[in-house]
């Protein structure tokens, strides 16, 4: 994809900027120093699949507690992290410097952001995707469906099984919609319908709610249908970018590596779809896919076709 700049008028002549070759590339912040924040350093094992994965792929990793005093995302200045992930859904208060006010600066920044709640949410995860346009549900609650449950679930139809067709139309974000279906047991998110910048990249199926499992239903649920959110994400207009998923499992080496089946005779597949989705999502985020890029930037007058030394204005 070619496109020219703006042409500039001298008495030397006209010129103009050719981007000579602009593709779709990774950008400057497709790699680098990626700050992973856990509720618990057990995590780090439980979830090895994914983590594994991005730093294959040139991620440098900096593991910490949540709520690890010395947190900080700056140091003289200057940011530490080009990305940051928040797989510490539990924590109340994240430590050290680092506050919901710090991460909506680091957005607005330029930085990316992937995060996760589940049914213990702290106040922090809910207060930033607040700040993002989503509404993350109460504590305690849960997806539930009970149509569209997996064998494996234990009683509660929390361990919902997603249809990949429920997944947003766009490739650049979800990759491709032919994979297996998707597990998820979390928390259900509602977003900004007039914020157009917010992406509902899941969506739950018809059937599914988001409420109490450990309650009757006495009022209508926070979120009904496909307009519960599983995996929601935010393109700023600054092309930061963030996403958040309702569910610490979902990137789970469990939830990769399981087989799915929807109970009452569903059809059995070997594995899910969690981390073909979950590689997608993050190549998204951490701008490996979906930026435009112009290399070999070349200038010269109009008319000619080689370029010019320099450019002089004369007044």
């Amino acid at each position: 994809m070619c496109c020219t700049g703006v042409a500039m008028k001298s008495s030397a002549g006209v010129f103009f900027l050719a981007f000579l070759t602009s593709h779709f590339l990774p950008s400057v912040f497709c790699d680098g120093e990626t700050l992973v924040l856990l509720d618990n350093l057990a995590t780090k094992e439980t979830h090895s699949i994914f983590f594994r994965s991005l730093q294959e792929r040139g991620f440098k990793l900096t593991f910490k507690s949540g709520d690890d005093p010395s947190l900080s995302l700056k140091k003289y200045g200057e940011y530490l992290y080009k990305h940051l992930i928040l797989f510490s859904p539990s924590v109340e208060e994240f430590g050290g410097s680092v506050n919901v006010q710090a991460l909506v600066e680091f957005i607005d920044d330029g930085g990316n952001i992937l995060a996760v709640a589940n049914s213990n949410v702290g106040d922090v995860i809910r207060e930033l995707a607040n700040e993002c346009g989503f509404e993350i549900d109460e504590e305690g609650s849960a997806v539930i469906d009970h149509l569209n449950y997996d064998v494996s679930d234990e009683g509660k139809h929390t361990t919902i099984v997603a249809d990949p067709e429920n997944l947003l139309d766009a490739p650049t974000v979800i990759g491709s919609k032919n994979i297996p279906p998707i597990l998820f047991k979390g928390v259900g998110i509602v977003s900004d319908q007039e914020n157009p910048l917010v992406l509902e990249v899941l969506t739950a199926s018809s059937t599914a709610y988001s409420y109490s499992p450990d309650n009757k239903v006495t009022e209508y649920p926070h979120a009904v249908g496909k307009n519960t959110l599983l995996v929601s994400a935010l393109q700023a207009r600054n092309n930061a970018r963030v996403v958040f998923c309702g569910s610490l499992d979902f990137f789970s080496d469990k939830f990769f590596t399981s087989p799915v089946q929807k109970t009452h005779g569903g059809k059995l597949f070997a594995t899910s779809g969690n981390k073909q989705l979950a590689t997608a999502l993050s190549q998204w985020v951490f701008k490996e896919k979906g930026v435009l890029r112009a290399q070999n930037v070349r200038h010269h007058i109009k008319g000619e076709k080689n370029t010019a030394r320099s450019l002089h204005y004369h007044g």
